[in-house]
């Protein structure tokens, strides 16, 4: 274990660390940080979630000079999302020092950027598209930078950012500090880093430290028209807290999204032909839980940090191991447990397999729930939602009217009544969506799957697996959670969607 006091980090560096409440560095950040602040390149091999925006942000902000207002460090990510992300976290650890920072992206109105542009940002992250257009509009001079990090620079290749990303580079000092950081290391980005970097050093996380261990995964195997019937009755009987759904396509998001709240779940989707607006808005009410459910595709929730997410499902089993890893990160973190669960079709049972070999990890099998068990399910919800009202509450203005009913009918008929009017029943109202077929998995040259294209945007198991419920979330309830999620979804849908 290292704390970040023992990384010889000035003292208002550590003022932001300290705010944020940080103290223990994760691997990530205890290896890169005093090679960067030597002055090293270097390449930083790590999943999302390892921590790597602190580790490469609080050396990039220890060398900030808060006195010269021309741009001193750039990163460029790959994701509007990510690159708001990246500059909200590069803010709260620039407290101390005040330094300035900005992010430009795409779907922004250009003209106000140009304005914030003028303010002198000491740091500017971006996407490779409006950087650049910012560079050749000379609206951004980065002849006094000192750090150009490079977040997620797999994923850069993926969308097809690498030229991009070169011209960005060429307009850089060639004295200058340089950071990479990306999942995995396909040629194309060794051949960036032999070509920009000047002997960097390699720093990899390892396999066991990017752990999936917190996450219990299952799978289902079913037919195409069978899955929306299949996620409904996951949702009555486990009753998540927080879901992201992930579809294949933009299609699928939309009509997913629509179909749920034609269900009565409180849902929304993101994808990449929503305006920046329409996403920032889908991601609040997700952040403030004015909406259950957020329906993604892997682009939109690439690099998402949402605390609290309780399960994951994979409507459609994603095209490459990689992504899957990814998708199931956003549960089970900050040492909480989760929940991911992905529908696989007879025709992809090698994408599983994929998958499996790639976390190392294999999914249980699960029984394609039925419409009694998701009935069950929002009645134990009820149930526990009962108890803990009798436990918790003060209900000495309801005993003389329940004396009253206890008169005339006998207990098991008002319990079974009280059950009857609070239960959610699953709804049956028909779903039709698009049929999409299933995608071939794709593998990089080194014989592990990989998604390498520009994109923007089974075996048995014996026994029957509990779906079960979760408990409620009232403070002083002592009921354990099974790990499937701890509130009952139909309680919160009567929750307002105003911000």
């Amino acid at each position: 274990m290292t704390l970040f006091s023992e990384l010889g980090l000035d003292r208002t560096s550590m003022k932001s660390i300290e705010k944020m409440g940080f103290e223990e560095a994760s691997p990530i950040q205890s290896q890169t940080i005093p090679l960067a602040l030597e002055g090293k390149d270097i390449i930083g091999q790590a999943q999302t979630g390892t921590g790597k925006t602190a580790a490469f942000g609080i050396p990039l902000m220890e060398n900030i000079d808060i006195s010269n207002e021309n741009v001193q460090g750039i990163v460029i990510a790959p994701t509007r999302e990510l690159a708001i992300q990246v500059s909200e976290e590069l803010f709260k650890l620039g407290y101390g020092k005040r330094a300035r920072v900005l992010a430009v992206y795409g779907g922004q109105d250009i003209d106000r950027q140009i304005r914030a542009l003028k303010k002198k940002p000491h740091i500017i992250v971006g996407t490779p598209g409006r950087l650049l257009d910012h560079i050749k509009r000379k609206n951004i001079k980065l002849g006094g930078v000192h750090t150009v990090v490079l977040d997620e620079a797999d994923e850069m290749l993926n969308m097809g950012f690498i030229e991009d990303i070169e011209s960005i580079l060429s307009t850089v000092p060639d004295e200058r500090q340089t950071l990479l950081f990306s999942a995995t290391m396909p040629d194309p980005i060794r051949k960036i880093a032999e070509r920009f970097m000047h002997e960097p050093v390699l720093v990899r996380v390892k396999a066991k430290e990017m752990t999936v261990d917190r996450i219990e995964q299952y799978y289902l195997e079913l037919k195409e028209s069978e899955k929306f019937d299949t996620l409904a009755r996951l949702f009555d009987i486990q009753t998540p807290d927080l879901a992201i759904v992930f579809g294949r396509t933009k299609r699928r998001v939309d009509e997913l999204a629509s179909a749920l709240n034609i269900r009565g779940y409180m849902a929304e989707g993101i994808h990449g032909d929503l305006s920046q607006a329409k996403r920032l808005s889908v991601l609040k009410k997700f952040k403030d839980r004015s909406i259950d459910v957020l329906v993604a595709t892997d682009v939109a929730a690439r690099g998402l940090d949402i605390s609290g997410v309780t399960h994951v499902y994979n409507f459609d089993i994603p095209q490459d191991p990689e992504s899957y890893v990814h998708r199931i990160g956003r549960t089970g973190r900050a040492g909480k447990h989760g929940i991911a669960i992905t529908f696989v079709t007879p025709r992809e049972r090698g994408q599983l397999h994929a998958v499996e070999h790639t976390t190392k990890k294999r999914m249980e099998k699960l029984k394609t729930p039925t419409l009694t068990e998701a009935l069950e399910g929002q009645q134990k919800a009820v149930t526990e939602k009962i108890l803990s009202t009798i436990e918790n509450d003060d209900l000495t203005l309801y005993l003389g009217q329940a004396e009253d009913l206890l008169q005339k009918h006998s207990a098991a008929d008002l319990v079974a009544a009280m059950l009857k009017s609070m239960t959610k029943e699953p709804d049956q109202t028909p779903i039709k969506l698009t049929e999409e077929s299933p995608s071939p998995m794709r593998r990089n040259r080194g014989g592990s799957s990989s998604s390498n294209n520009r994109q923007r945007n089974g075996r048995s198991s014996s026994g029957r697996k509990d779906y079960g419920s979760g408990s409620n979330k009232r403070p002083s309830s002592n009921r354990k959670s099974n790990g499937y999620g701890n509130r009952s979804t139909s309680q919160k849908r009567e929750k307002s969607n105003k911000i």
